[in-house]
């Protein structure tokens, strides 16, 4: 790259770009020095489970909405054009059903950790084992994300890469070990309005330098990136609607539904009532934020006519032509630059705090707290704020490793969502809808099953594919696993670890056979006193005997 070429920071965009560290890290230290200053592993770890449902919502948005999908999804419609936009339609299942399935089962369960619901319906080793998968999973993730605005940042200043490495997971992993929860999700709120408000003024100057938006149309009809429904049933396509509208919805079932960074924030939301509420509040957003990356990639299109300007950056990523666009653009506009690059490290330090604080949950919850039950409070809060700091170290490294793929940063994060999150969200599956599953250790295998499974077909499916195919593989051998073992009796299912959904589905059926096929129907009533405000009662038919069960916060009891 000519040096001459490459268009640096102004005094300007450090500013704003040192103002944007500078909130995330007073927003960590206010909550630090505030409340319960973070003394329990209840705040720390839960924010007290007294958040509404508005933070709780752009959290869930800044969470998903990493650095990856800022850069990953304009070059992707720059590249092969609008089909990725129908992606969209997997968001309606893949809010709809958390928000009605997995959110009301889990918080009424009163969980820290997602996996505890696996100790609950099968055992302890698949509870293990989860948890494992699911740190195997954000390690690997967290580097992309770490990996990404560092390389942006890079480009435009020119300090080195893996100092600003460095500075981004240093950053991150301060305010989060300090803050707790808490400061994790009010950052995500301040970054989520700095991750629009950086797109929208690249749309803007970008549809205005281009000729108005008559003429972005022209441009990217002629050249072909106006896709239409492609309903190609073939799985192998890379992306139709099958693959993204349907596809997707497993994939958003992985996220939204199971990923412990997501279900840790419906569960320290103060009600029941706020988790859904804040479920169904990501839904538009998450459709804008969508909406101006896929715009973004047309004005982008619009303005280099498909030529490819990575090589202004020395590099032959598409993804680095993001950047060169968002230069391109913004240069001379004092300020503007500093704004994306804070935009990008802002989607990026919401999804890495997240992580973060989810990994230092599931450690502290599946991994360690079952083997020292005497531990104290004050001992616990300390260590779960060493592992934070120290899965912010681990992720550092796994930058590196990053930055060896050779696929673009979208295609590489859908891919691990895929191919681990898959799994995970059918061995959830297998216990919250099939009743019958057992809990023999041959679950497990089921959870690996996907890796064993017979077949080199399997490579040449669209990623996109990857999460359903891995659900429905585990689902399906972990019944047949649980018939040839005998199936798990309905008195040995604990009570408010299943779904109805066969009784919903067979509704016609007399209620005997209903009660034969589905084990377990829950009926949920809400007893609220002075005493008890937040008391949950859940009644249970078995058969013909009913249990109640009594739950609040950490009193159970049944009658």
């Amino acid at each position: 790259m000519d040096p001459s070429d490459q268009k640096l920071f102004t005094v300007v965009d450090f500013v704003i770009f040192g103002v944007l560290l500078a909130a995330s890290l007073g927003i960590g230290l206010y909550h630090a020095l505030s409340g319960g200053r973070q003394r329990t592993t209840q705040e720390f770890l839960m924010a007290d489970r007294s958040m509404k449902c508005l933070p709780v919502s752009l959290s869930l948005i800044a969470s998903f909405q990493s650095a990856v999908a800022i850069i990953g999804v304009p070059a992707e419609i720059y590249t092969h054009g609008t089909q990725y936009w129908f992606i969209g339609c997997a968001y309606i299942l893949g809010l709809l059903i958390p928000a009605h399935v997995f959110i009301p089962i889990l918080y009424r369960l009163r969980l820290s950790s997602a996996y505890q619901y696996l100790e609950l319906r099968f055992s302890k080793p698949v509870r293990i084992c989860g948890t494992l998968t699911f740190i195997f999973q954000m390690v690997i993730y967290m580097g992309v994300c770490v990996y990404t605005p560092a390389f942006a940042l890079n480009a435009v200043t020119g300090f080195e890469l893996w100092g600003t490495v460095l500075a981004t997971g240093l950053v991150c992993t301060l305010y989060t070990t300090i803050g707790g929860l808490k400061a994790v999700i009010w950052t995500d709120v301040f970054q989520t309005l700095v991750m629009f408000a950086g797109q929208l003024a690249v749309i803007v100057v970008g549809v205005q330098k281009t000729g108005g938006v008559s003429e972005v149309w022209r441009k990217v009809w002629e050249g072909n990136r106006i896709s239409a429904l492609d309903l190609n049933p073939d799985p192998t396509e890379r992306h139709t609607f099958w693959t993204l509208g349907v596809g997707g919805v497993f994939l958003m079932l992985s996220l939204y539904g199971v990923n412990q960074a997501q279900v840790q924030r419906y569960l320290s939301a103060r009600t029941e009532k706020d988790a859904v509420r804040s479920c169904y509040m990501v839904f538009p957003s998450l459709q804008l934020a969508l909406a101006l990356s896929c715009v973004m990639g047309l004005v982008m299109f619009a303005c280099y006519c498909g030529e490819d300007h990575s090589s202004k950056l020395g590099t032959a990523s598409r993804d680095a032509m993001v950047i060169s666009f968002v230069m391109d653009m913004l240069q001379g506009l004092p300020g503007l630059p500093g704004l994306f690059i804070a935009c990008l490290f802002s989607a990026a330090l919401s999804t890495i705090s997240s992580a973060f604080n989810s990994l230092a949950t599931v450690t502290m919850e599946d991994l360690i707290k079952p083997h020292f039950p005497a531990m104290t409070e004050a001992r616990a809060t300390l260590l779960s704020k060493a592992l934070a700091m120290s899965y912010g170290l681990l992720c550092l490294a796994m930058a590196y490793l990053t930055h060896l793929m050779g696929d673009s940063v979208l295609q590489v994060a859908l891919k691990i969502f895929g191919m681990v999150g898959g799994p995970i969200l059918g061995l959830f599956c297998l216990g919250i809808f099939f009743p019958w599953a057992n809990s023999t250790v041959s679950i497990r295998r089921a959870q690996h099953g996907v890796a064993c499974f017979p077949t080199v077909r399997f490579y040449s499916l669209s990623y996109m594919w990857y999460s359903a195919f891995n659900c429905s593989t585990v689902i399906l051998i972990g019944l047949i696993i649980s018939f040839l073992t005998g199936p798990m009796k309905a008195e040995d299912v604990t009570p408010g670890t299943v779904y109805p959904l066969l009784g919903k589905l067979l509704c016609f059926l007399p209620e005997r056979h209903k009660k034969k096929l589905c084990g377990v129907t829950p009926q949920v009533q809400t007893v609220r006193s002075r005493a008890a405000p937040r008391i949950v009662k859940l009644v249970f038919t078995r058969g013909t005997s009913t249990e109640c069960i009594l739950v609040s916060g950490v009193v159970a009891f049944a009658l």
